[in-house]
């Protein structure tokens, strides 16, 4: 009798720990982006805007398949593409088969090179690379792999949308290009140096310059510079500190023209300039925010808010890429087989709440979605940044940019 009570309670135990296990199995996103030092900030807010989306948008219907949540994995990797390579191999090794990144496309070309290489070498542990924000047109053309997902608009497709808008304004003569000492900055000024000339080869570049990467304290020499080369316009790629110091000094400094940005704004920076930005500052982007695109993007930054209320859904492409791969996993009925996931995700067509219908293009991995142009106002915004009373303001859209632009992609599948 004893031994019959003995293996019943063992039983029941294996079946406890069966069920704790299977209630564990959440479908786990490694976050490996900067959460400390200069750039804290913007890795922190675009954590906050993963974790809430997952919650929002997947955990509080549901969750996925047999009732699985998603879960978000933070790992700080210091904005260092040797440490974030650590932080890969940490999320591999607790079983994670997402990776999410997008600060710094330095990171992401490491990351790309690595999670191919793991890939061929251990199809059983196979992970996707979801690129949220790294922009370097080189991640989908030469550098380009199956694994790999940018949810952005390359720095090409954007400066392509900030090009056309800057050739239209006969008052800018001269621009005057500046940004960080990098792959991204690198191709930043390159595409603004080939735009423009095709655009407009009237207009000189005066200046054409990088700077170390989260290095500057103080970027007066700099915004001197500017100012002194006549300059009508500035454009950069800036982001981060980087952004809001350079900008500060470049208004500090008695700049008027506008500044045309990648990056600027959310994460503390439209709060800093305040009403120094004041229609100077203008930025590229994706997702409409003021005005507001849809009720339920309204819905969905009012939730946010409440959350978070010193927060800011600056980067609405976060909830595209939670719910591409909420679908994506849906549709292939697995969220291990990551080769399944990815080709469900291969020419996707989904209908983004922030405006638009955007487009997993299959030849390459790049999102085709459409590309605003807004201005920094406190005039006409629903949603402020920061709570400083200021945002974007939407002025010019280009629907489904640069649907056609070529691509020097050769993918390789498995």
């Amino acid at each position: 009798m004893k031994s019959i009570t003995k293996l019943g309670a063992v039983s029941a135990l294996s079946l406890i720990i069966g069920a704790s296990a299977a209630f564990a199995e959440n479908i786990k996103i490694a976050f490996i982006d900067p959460l400390s030092g200069p750039f804290a900030s913007t890795g922190t807010n675009g954590l906050h805007q993963f974790e809430f989306a997952a919650d929002y948008m997947v955990n509080e219907k549901g969750g996925l398949l047999d009732g699985q949540k998603m879960e978000i994995v933070a790992f700080d990797n210091k904005i260092s593409p040797k440490e974030s390579l650590i932080q890969l191999q940490v999320a591999i090794d607790q079983g994670i088969r997402y990776i999410a990144q997008g600060n710094s496309s330095g990171v992401a070309n490491a990351l790309t090179e690595a999670v191919d290489k793991h890939n061929r070498r251990n199809p059983e542990t196979r992970v996707l690379f979801l690129n949220y924000a790294a922009v370097d047109p080189a991640l989908t053309n030469d550098k380009c792999n199956f694994w790999h997902f940018r949810f952005d608009a390359n720095a090409d497709i954007k400066m392509d949308a900030l090009t056309d808008v800057i050739a239209k304004d006969e008052s800018i003569k001269k621009v005057y290009l500046i940004g960080q000492d990098y792959s991204f900055g690198k191709a930043v000024a390159a595409a603004a140096n080939e735009m423009l000339g095709k655009k407009r080869p009237d207009i000189e570049i005066v200046g054409d310059e990088l700077h170390p990467i989260g290095k500057v304290k103080d970027f007066t020499p700099y915004a001197r510079k500017i100012v002194s080369s006549g300059a009508d316009a500035v454009i950069t790629g800036n982001w981060g500190a980087d952004m809001l110091g350079l900008g500060k000094a470049i208004i500090d400094n008695g700049f008027t023209g506008p500044i045309y940005t990648y990056y600027a704004a959310g994460s503390g920076i439209t709060g800093a300039f305040g009403e120094s930005g004041k229609n100077k500052i203008r930025l590229i982007s994706q997702g409409g925010i003021n005005p507001i695109a849809t009720e339920e993007a309204r819905a969905t930054y009012d939730a946010f808010k409440v959350k978070y209320p010193d927060g800011n859904i600056d980067q609405s492409r976060i909830f595209n890429v939670i719910g591409m791969l909420a679908e994506a996993i849906t549709e292939a009925g697995t969220a291990t087989d990551v080769v399944a996931v990815a080709s469900k995700l291969e020419g996707m067509e989904y209908e983004s709440m922030w405006g638009g219908k955007v487009f997993m293009r299959p030849q390459d991995h790049q999102l085709i979605q459409d590309m605003n142009v807004g201005v920094h106002t406190d005039e006409n915004i629903d949603f402020d940044y920061d709570n400083s009373g200021f945002g974007v303001f939407t002025e010019s859209t280009v629907e489904m940019a640069s649907m056609d632009i070529p691509t020097t992609c050769e993918m390789k599948r498995p």
